[in-house]
Parts: structure tokens; C-alpha cells; sequence
């Protein structure tokens, strides 16, 4: 069974321009926890003000989820965070020297020494600790070895291994997991983000080769380029790989569209798993196939999903997807012409038509 990690709460949020108000990060938490996620991100505590509330009323908020609370490997960050009451308090630090010397100015032994220290500031509290390696992918190899095994001294349940900036790729990435995996004895988190549009394919290469947790975005939120979709790995996960998750797809869509519009961040009718024209047939030879067997075009049913097919009528369309769509609307005959007129329609007015557009197309009354 792989655990899902949902971070639409906090690093979701990252995503410039994107606030939601309690009311709302209270909403998709619910509704997060309804789908099935194993673990909800909540924020981060030590911002203070609203975000601090924010997280403490979702860890409040009897959710059967674990409640993360994010914080920098620093005594106050963790105080602020343990505070909250969340039942998960996650550490992170970088690993890469390109971070490590840049950004905090400091060397791989403080990094180390930090880490120790404040993780057990956590378990000491009685909190389960979850541990972040930031920019792991650019970092060595050996370091990160001994960064997780100190991690795990110290207390912590799992490591994140964290693709800060989205330059990792699946062959690569793959190799790094084993080797982590088969060295650690306490589970591998991934956590991708998605600058080359590899997020989800990287996270299902990690879970591959021995991570056993994900972290995710409704769809795919966060910072630049986004974060692997909850949609998609759940659903790549349970397609295509079989593997097993605690997550309810029929949730999946409702999930998307109340986030998307709480972000004002709507997604296309394409947008996978949840767009409402992923099931949506006007190509001939596709809707053949679909009317025969759905199977030939779809690589799950529409009904998994909370969603149903649709066939429409376009510049591609087809006899047979005008005669279902014409049966739809009660109309059983169709003049030999009507084909090529709903053709220059939908191309005369650049889009499909509806059925009703059609069945008045068939009985004479033309389309404005």
C-alpha cells in the first residue's frame, strides 16, 4: 500500500498569488481527508497570525488523516509547530552543498548537528517526526545516506527526498531510491515538483524502486511548474501499476474543481484525470471505437472517476457519433447532407455542437 502525503495546504499554497482563507483550507482538508489521503501538509506554523490558526484548527478538526506541520530545522519553528497540536511535525533542511553553503551559509557538520538536535526537540514532545532532505537530487550521494541515517537515530518515521527544483528524470532518480531504500530502515518519501513536466513520472519511478510514500498537489499546485497531481499518481498508481492506494478516485474531480476555484487557478477541459473533456469523443474513428467498445480509447472508465462520456459533434465527427448523438435527443433519421452540415457548422462557428444544436440541424432549423 503506498501512503499519500497531500501538500496542497502548504506547498500548494507556496503557488504565487494563491491564499486561501480558513474557511477554505478547512474545506479541502475535509475534503482531502473524504478522498482517502493518508497524511494532510497543513502549513507552516511559524509564519504566525492566520497560517499558525489554520493549522491548529485542521489538527482540531478530527480528521482521520495524520496533520502535518512543516517547519524549518529550527527550535522555534518547532515549538510553533508542536503548538499546533499536529500529530506530524516534519523537519527540513537542505542536503546539497550548492544550498547548504549558499543559502545557509554553513558546512554538511552543522547541517547534521542541527538536525539532531532539533529532531529531538520533537520526539521528545511526543510528536512523530518526518524528516526532509531539500535538493536531494542534487546532492551526494553519501551525504544523503548520512544525512537519513542520522534522521532515523535521531527519531525520525521517514525521509523525504525532495526534487526541489524538478531536474530530476525517472532512470536516474530510480537508481538513487534503490540505493537509499535498500540502505534505510525507516520508509522513503518523494517529493517532486514538475519544471520538465516529469513530477508524476518521477514519483511513480521512486515508488518503483522502494519509496512508499508520495507527496502530492490537487492538481498539482506550488511553486513555478507545480508539484505531482494527487490525481494523476493515484490513478497511475492504480492503473498502471496496480499498486494500491487508500485514495477514493470518485472524489478526485469534486476535490479539483472546489480547490481550483478557492486558488482561482482553473484547470483546462483536458487537464488529466479531472478535465470535463478527458472523456469527451468527436473524432470518427475514435467514437467508433468507443460505441463498440470503450475500452479501445479510454484507459479507465469515465464512471471511476465520477464522470461520464460524452460525444459531440465537430469538423472530425463521424456517421456513426452523429446517429448516437441524434438517438440521444429522439431523432431517428437523418438527411444524407446532415453530416457534411454539421461539419461546416462546428467549423463556422469553431467549436462543437450540442445535441440539440444538432437534432434542430436535422429537422431543417439550421444553426446560428
Amino acid at each position: 500500500m503506498i501512503a499519500i502525503v497531500d501538500t496542497t495546504l502548504r506547498d500548494g499554497e507556496q503557488t504565487p498569488g494563491v491564499a486561501f482563507t480558513l474557511d477554505e483550507k478547512l474545506a479541502i482538508a475535509r475534503m482531502l481527508d473524504e478522498a482517502g489521503v493518508d497524511y494532510i501538509e497543513a502549513g507552516s506554523p511559524m509564519m504566525g497570525g492566520a497560517e499558525f490558526e489554520s493549522v491548529r484548527a485542521i489538527a482540531r478538526a478530527g480528521l482521520h488523516a495524520r496533520v502535518i506541520a512543516w517547519c524549518r530545522a529550527l527550535e522555534t519553528d518547532a515549538r510553533a509547530a508542536l503548538a499546533t497540536g499536529a500529530s506530524d511535525i516534519h523537519l527540513s533542511l537542505p542536503v546539497s552543498d550548492l544550498m547548504i553553503e549558499r543559502k545557509l551559509n554553513r558546512n554538511r557538520a552543522w547541517v547534521l548537528e542541527r538536525l539532531t538536535s532539533v529532531a529531538r526537540l520533537v520526539t521528545d514532545a511526543g510528536a512523530a517526526l518526518s524528516v526532509g532532505a531539500e535538493d536531494a537530487t542534487r546532492a551526494d550521494e553519501e551525504f544523503i545516506l548520512r544525512y537519513a541515517l542520522t534522521a532515523r537515530d535521531a527519531g525520525a518515521a521517514r525521509l523525504r527526498y525532495c526534487d526541489t527544483v524538478g531536474l530530476a528524470e525517472p532512470f536516474s532518480l530510480a537508481g538513487r531510491i534503490e540505493r537509499l531504500a535498500a540502505a534505510l530502515s525507516i520508509p522513503v518519501e518523494i517529493h517532486t515538483h514538475n519544471d520538465f513536466g516529469l513530477a508524476t513520472a518521477n514519483a511513480l519511478a521512486a515508488v518503483r524502486s522502494g519509496a512508499t510514500l508520495v507527496d502530492t498537489t490537487v492538481t498539482g499546485l506550488g511553486e513555478r511548474a507545480g508539484n505531482a497531481p494527487l490525481e494523476e499518481v493515484a490513478m497511475a498508481l492504480h492503473v498502471i501499476h496496480g499498486l494500491g492506494t487508500n485514495v477514493r478516485a470518485e472524489r478526485l474531480r469534486a476535490l479539483a474543481q472546489f480547490t481550483a476555484h478557492a486558488a482561482r487557478r482553473p484547470f483546462g477541459p483536458s487537464k488529466s484525470i479531472v478535465g470535463d473533456g478527458v472523456f469527451t469523443h468527436e473524432s470518427g474513428l475514435h467514437v467508433d471505437g468507443v460505441l463498440k467498445d470503450p475500452t479501445m480509447y479510454e484507459p479507465f472508465a469515465p464512471e471511476l472517476v465520477g464522470a461520464r462520456r460524452r460525444i459531440v459533434i465537430g469538423k472530425h465527427t463521424g456517421r456513426k457519433a452523429l446517429l448516437s448523438v441524434l438517438a440521444e435527443h429522439g431523432v431517428d433519421t437523418a438527411p444524407p447532407s446532415l453530416l457534411s452540415m454539421a461539419r461546416e457548422a462546428a467549423l463556422r462557428n469553431k467549436g462543437a455542437l450540442s445535441g440539440a444544436q444538432l437534432a434542430a440541424l436535422a429537422e431543417g432549423g439550421g444553426v446560428c
